[in-house]
């Protein structure tokens, strides 16, 4: 999550001084997201096609682990909760004993 922030605040930080410049940005805002969703889609299809047109089949594993990250990122992911040590004997169970 740290990056995303990061990287929301350089773009606050640029912003900014565009304003205070009295300047423009280079492009419209969804003109240029949809321009580089085009540039990392397509940096993918060379691999994909490569893949498909060879001796290998193309996999859902394949394609998450190849382009997947690229495309999206590292994704942030919610902490695991801990669940005890795994050489703790597990709590008894209430309930009749056998």
């Amino acid at each position: 999550m740290k990056p995303y922030l990061l990287s929301l605040g350089a773009g606050l930080l640029v912003g900014i001084i565009y304003a205070l410049l009295n300047v423009r940005s280079p492009a419209p805002p969804v003109i240029a997201l949809v321009g580089l969703l085009g540039i990392l889609i397509g940096e993918q299809l060379v691999p994909l096609a490569k893949r498909a047109f060879g001796p290998e089949p193309v996999t859902t594993a394949w394609v998450s682990t190849q382009c997947g990250e690229h495309v999206f990122g590292a994704l942030p992911t919610a902490p695991q909760p801990d669940c005890g040590a795994p050489d703790q004997p597990n709590p008894p169970t209430s309930g009749a004993a056998r």
